[in-house]
């Protein structure tokens, strides 16, 4: 299988795949909601993930009503709370992996010449008191 963002199908296969005409395709290329590859050619070609923009976009705008610059916003607002969700994992990771446990080191013999050892308190009962 091929990764998701590896350009794969010509506009008429991704018209007919959505039931859109070709030109709402380049409608939304020229918003700027899509962003095709192109081949050396110059054919879009576009990939799983661009398709899967797609229907989202047409989600959008046919079930729900959302005009294409509502649609922009909305795709914004996703892609930015994508990055912050990676952004979290990785502060989640590096507290987790500060937080764990460090193995204690070793001390070199001078080092440990310059310990200083402290005397352990036993608390003493004193009749007639408490």
């Amino acid at each position: 299988m091929f990764e998701k963002k590896q350009p794969a199908y010509m506009i008429g296969v991704v018209a007919e795949l959505l039931q859109v005409h070709p030109q709402t395709l380049r409608l939304y290329e020229r918003e700027g909601l899509v962003v095709p590859s192109r081949s050396k050619g110059n054919t879009r070609l576009y990939s799983q993930e661009d398709v899967e923009q797609l229907k989202l976009i047409l989600r959008l705008t046919r079930d729900l009503g959302v005009n294409l610059a509502g649609v922009e916003v909305i795709l914004e607002m996703r892609s930015r709370m994508s990055q912050m969700q990676q952004e979290a994992s990785k502060l989640m990771e590096y507290v987790v992996r500060e937080m764990k446990p460090q193995p204690a080191k070793k001390l070199k013999q001078e080092d440990q010449s310059r310990r200083v050892s402290v005397p352990r308190v036993i608390p003493i009962e004193v009749e007639g008191e408490g």
